[in-house]
């Protein structure tokens, strides 16, 4: 279908571009920005005056609760969430029921994603077989299955020669190993250490949990790469959801040593803190935990500056029975990915991020981090470019909107961000040079 996007501000952080421009889509691509040839005859025109047109965001985590998990979330409502939240291309944890730990369980996944024609789904496939931290998965025949990358989800790895020789045979073929990092032993409690989980009386979970579990990686990284030169590319570490200001002082010295070495953070932690639980309040049971505020201003401060990488959702839609809890019996998780823009846009006013910045943690950040696993998209993704994938949102920077769970197309409505009034709204998203969403009908269509 030919498609033309006309009058909007055409943003790409890939290229610091800010500038009034159309876009001219045919056959799923962008072939034309700036003005538009005279033959080129649209099938359908988009006026997206006072609209901002941007790269397709790309969230590195959520949770598609399917298969397995149905009750909590289906394939096409979380897909669909995702389309509303502008986000075209998505990471899908491995930890399913059951565990993507072989190519045919990828397989059905990517085939039944596909099918729904939505957004784009990446699978992360498991680190060790059915995330036990004992036997290697086949990462091989994981990544031909179409796996970007390997990970243990939630559950941490207790044996570190088991992680030594994951990252091993991961550089051989130059995998990514995406880590979040909690020591198994002292991350058993249910919120941050601290004198609020002291006054609770609820289990804490200490900042040396992260800590040590990040120095670990680190380490072991360093290992892996002295030798990679003769034993294949080496292997790419991606660091899940960091929450601590002491473990981003330890990821910013290990990228000014030059590991290959990526993080992100979730909106949550970025937004939020521990006094956030308040009375208990169930909405804000999260994995990782909220920490304190000064853990929250460092998080912040190294998203804007460069240290963190990208901004992620960490959507992972929870049934409401699974909340009506006590706190700590309660599943931890909340829906997020509808929020994902907004959140990303009130960070960067309180804390004066320029546009560009802010939308590259939402888009060329994440893509970046994907790097060669995406293939023949790695060109394009998170990017408007020439040639390049039709892969863009249209956003309403002057359409405020006001967080309501039960508004929210996920089949999850729990969120801590209940009534927060969020800045942009987005207005249309496109996959593949395709209209999948509208929040409702954009003038001038012809």
């Amino acid at each position: 279908m030919k498609i033309l996007i006309q009058g909007g501000r055409l943003i790409d952080p890939a290229s610091q571009t800010d500038r009034v421009a159309d876009v001219a889509i045919a056959a799923g691509r962008i072939i034309g920005i700036g003005p538009v040839r005279p033959d080129f005859a649209p099938e359908r025109v988009l006026d997206a005056r006072g609209c901002w047109v941007v790269p397709g965001l790309v969230d590195l985590c959520l949770r598609l609760r399917e298969p397995g998990q149905e009750h909590a979330g289906m394939l096409e409502t979380e897909l669909g969430a995702a389309l509303a939240g502008g986000v075209t291309s998505l990471v899908c944890p491995p930890d399913t029921d059951p565990v993507l730990d072989e190519p045919g369980l990828v397989d059905m996944l990517k085939a039944r994603a596909q099918k729904l024609r939505q957004a784009r789904v990446f699978p992360l496939g498991a680190l060790t077989r059915g995330l036990k931290g004992e036997a290697l998965t086949e990462m091989v025949q994981l990544s031909q299955a179409g796996c970007v990358g390997f990970g243990q989800a939630e559950v941490p790895i207790v044996n570190t020669q088991v992680l030594q020789r994951a990252l091993q045979y991961a550089a051989t073929f130059g995998y990514s190993v995406w880590l979040r990092p909690q020591d198994f032993w002292l991350g058993q409690g249910v919120v941050a250490s601290g004198p609020l989980a002291t006054r609770m009386g609820l289990s804490g979970i200490p900042v040396a949990a992260e800590v040590l579990a990040v120095h670990t990686a680190l380490e072991l990284l360093r290992g892996v790469q002295a030798s990679a030169s003769s034993s294949g590319p080496g292997v790419r570490l991606h660091l899940c959801r960091l929450s601590s200001a002491a473990a981003v002082a330890l990821v910013r010295q290990a990228k000014a040593d030059g590991l290959p070495l990526t993080c992100d953070v979730s909106a949550h932690n970025l937004h939020l803190c521990d006094a956030d639980i308040g009375h208990y309040d169930t909405r804000a049971r999260l994995q990782p935990p909220l920490r304190q505020p000064s853990d929250r201003a460092a998080l912040r401060a190294a998203l804007a500056d460069g240290s963190i990488d990208a901004l992620v959702s960490d959507h992972n839609p929870v049934a409401a029975d699974a909340k009506v809890q006590p706190f700590a019996e309660a599943e931890p998780g909340a829906t997020a990915v509808e929020l994902l823009l907004g959140l990303a846009l009130q960070w960067a006013a309180e804390e004066k991020v320029p546009l560009l910045r802010t939308l590259e943690v939402l888009t060329a950040g994440p893509a970046r981090v994907l790097g060669a696993s995406l293939g023949t998209l790695q060109a394009s993704l998170g990017r408007v470019s020439e040639g390049g994938v039709a892969d863009l949102c249209l956003i309403d920077p002057q359409r405020a909107w006001t967080v309501a769970g039960a508004g929210l197309r996920s089949q999850g409505r729990i969120t801590p961000f209940e009534g927060r009034e969020l800045p942009a709204s987005v207005r249309a998203t496109l996959v593949g040079g395709q209209v999948v969403f509208e929040a409702a009908a954009l003038p001038g269509q012809a």
